[in-house]
């Protein structure tokens, strides 16, 4: 089981994530002692949405072409309506998340981020929550929806918006924490 202060963390985002759920998780993860990488489709710095307006921007270190589960402990996907939406329509990151859901390791997603675990297939008969605006599209992919501030089932952590964030970081380092998760096939 790797300890947090070991581990490699892969945030997945594109433009339009909302600002907290990258920056918190990205922060704190690493003020645990973790290595946090961020992935995206271009490797130009990537742009938050914050409140109702563009926001500041993150540089990132991959591409998302160019990681390997392998290499990491973690994945973590912020929402925003903006970045899942975009990515859920790129093969290749709905092809990461596919992988890192087959390896057992923690996939965490918050907000608008459940709809990557949509695409990739991993949400059917598994509870989870996610923002309320797209708890229909969970149901409708399979998922038992709970209106939690965090939702578990086999290492696959959902949260449901910014006012989350604090118990969302602290079960994403619990779960690192515990390693690889046996997953039945979603």
């Amino acid at each position: 089981m790797p300890s947090i202060h070991s581990a490699r963390i892969l945030i997945l985002s594109t433009d339009g994530y909302e600002r907290s759920e990258l920056r918190f998780p990205l922060d704190k993860l690493k003020a645990h002692g973790a290595k946090v990488e961020i992935a995206s489709l271009k490797k130009a710095p990537i742009k938050s949405w914050d409140d109702k307006n563009w926001g500041d921007t993150v540089d990132v270190d991959h591409l998302v072409g160019d990681v390997s589960v392998e290499d990491y402990d973690a994945l973590v996907i912020p929402g925003g309506q903006i970045n899942p939406d975009i990515l859920r329509a790129d093969k290749g990151a709905v092809d990461l998340v596919k992988n890192f859901v087959q390896s057992g390791k923690p996939v965490a997603a918050i907000c608008h981020g459940p709809w990557l675990l949509i695409e990739a297939g991993a949400l059917k008969g598994r509870k989870a929550t996610s923002y309320a605006s797209i708890k229909t599209d969970l149901m409708n992919a399979g998922a038992a929806w709970r209106d939690e501030a965090v939702v578990t089932d086999q290492g696959i952590i959902t949260s449901r918006s910014p006012n989350d964030l604090d118990v969302f970081v602290a079960k994403i380092v619990e779960e690192v924490e515990e390693g690889r998760h046996d997953r039945r096939a979603a």
